[in-house]
């Protein structure tokens, strides 16, 4: 005991001896900090002063400083921006669910708009947009030097009235443009359908509807089908989701976990970061389940795809997510205005941060290019199959099934049938059901304990 005390007192004693020491050149340092950031404050205000007197046309005090201000914000990372009266409440608006515009997810990639994805069942999506395309002038008027902010200025307008956006898209050379009519945008945050026998949940963004949305959908589909025992599994389709609330997909996460970690975010500070963990209670009763993800599924969507694959309650399927992993806290300023800010970094349960890397699938998918209608045509004029013993006449009967069995067996054909026709709609989608099929196949299957590393951190706000 003597040992721990003297230690300690050593320890103050050290830790007064270095203060007394160490005082000094660390104030004059914070002195010599405090000088250059007012010295770099003056040089702003001279350099306004110079700009209202001596530029070739009037200008507006406000609009310039809003421009200064969004200028040193959108300096620290694509997402942290500054947002005007009007940009504020249509942010606000956003996060509601309905809209004005043409149903794009946008970032800035070197100078240029990237799509990040086409919201389902919007002006852009129906135009043929796709995740990943650069957007390189709008109206004939270049975005090349725009902030985000004014390049969006560009692409709204009112309801009814038409957009040419001139377009970049992967391996194709030469850019081309495409006319979209701008609409009210009324996002329906989960669409809920079954296809064969497994539930799928469309998810376009994290809004406050989602989850409710969701729990619903979930529920109808279900019910529908006669129990869930009729049911082979549950599809969650979070491609082109580009994300939102953080809430909403840590309530998403938790619908189909019993426990653990969900999500942790951590800021510059060790005390700015938080930890959000599922209760118990599985929405899907422990059937098996797949995501589906692609470039497009950014943010909030690769926060539920990384919780459900790192606690090996889903198999995720597709192609390599968005790769945003910050948080941005929106901070209201004076006049109305408010502040995009990126205060933290998140992490999946097993401490991995997605920052640029994505979520990785367990089983990678592409999905085929559209067949152009005249190869479409010419396809469907080939025979699909040929005859069976069935075809010849006189064939003998089959006297070994009941007429209920004959029924059952032709029912599964045909729901065979229709899986193989949506892979030339949605092959991604029909290759998640075809795992689901096979998983529900082989019955329920021993559990195997996943030790799932944690690490030890903290986290900030809502994004």
């Amino acid at each position: 005991m003597k040992k721990l005390l003297m230690a300690a007192a050593g320890g103050t004693v050290l830790g007064l001896v270095a203060t007394t020491q160490f005082a000094g050149p660390l104030i004059a340092q914070t002195v010599n900090a405090d000088s250059n950031v007012y010295e770099q404050l003056d040089l702003f205000g001279d350099i306004f002063e110079r700009i209202r007197q001596g530029y070739v046309e009037d200008v507006d005090d406000k609009k310039l400083i809003e421009a200064a201000i969004n200028g040193m914000l959108t300096s620290l990372d694509p997402h942290s921006s500054y947002l005007s009266e009007d940009d504020a409440k249509d942010m606000q608006v956003q996060t509601r669910g309905e809209f004005g515009g043409l149903g794009l997810e946008v970032t800035q990639e070197e100078g240029w708009v990237k799509v990040v994805s086409p919201i389902d069942g919007t002006p852009a999506a129906g135009a043929g947009m796709m995740a990943g395309d650069f957007i390189t002038a709008v109206d004939g008027e270049s975005v090349l030097g725009l902030t985000l902010d004014q390049a969006l200025e560009l692409l709204r307008g009112p309801v009814g009235s038409e957009v040419v956006i001139t377009v970049v898209r992967g391996e194709t050379p030469e850019p081309f443009d495409v006319s979209i009519i701008r609409d009210t945008i009324k996002l329906t945050a989960v669409r809920a359908r079954t296809e064969g026998k497994a539930v799928v949940l469309r998810v376009t963004t994290f809004n406050a509807q989602t989850f409710p949305n969701l729990e619903e959908g979930l529920k109808q589909q279900i019910e529908d089908a006669g129990g869930i025992k009729n049911v082979d599994g549950i599809v969650l389709d979070l491609r082109n989701n580009p994300g939102g609330l953080l809430n909403q997909a840590v309530f998403v996460s938790d619908a189909f976990l019993e426990g653990g970690e969900i999500v942790s975010t951590r800021g510059r500070a060790a005390a700015d970061g938080d930890r959000y963990n599922a209760t118990a209670g599985d929405l899907a009763g422990g059937l098996p389940m797949v995501v589906l993800i692609n470039g497009g599924s950014a943010s909030a969507s690769e926060i539920v795809a990384g919780a459900l694959q790192d606690h090996r309650r889903a198999i995720v399927v597709g192609t390599k997510s968005f790769g945003k992993g910050s948080v941005q806290t929106v901070v209201p300023l004076q006049g109305n205005g408010a502040m995009r800010l990126t205060t933290a970094r998140y992490y999946t349960p097993s401490g991995r941060s997605i920052q640029n890397l994505g979520i990785s699938p367990d089983i990678i998918v592409e999905q085929p290019m559209p067949i152009p209608a005249d190869a479409a045509e010419e396809e469907s004029t080939t025979p699909k199959s040929m005859r069976s013993e069935a075809d010849l006449r006189g064939t003998l009967s089959n006297d070994s099934l009941t007429e209920d069995e004959i029924k059952q067996i032709e029912e599964d054909r045909a729901r065979a049938e229709e899986a193989a026709n949506l892979r030339d709609e949605d092959y991604q989608l029909a290759y998640a059901i075809d795992i689901l099929k096979g998983l529900h196949a082989l019955g329920p299957q021993v559990e195997v304990e996943v030790d799932v590393t944690v690490t030890d951190a903290k986290a900030a706000t809502d994004n």
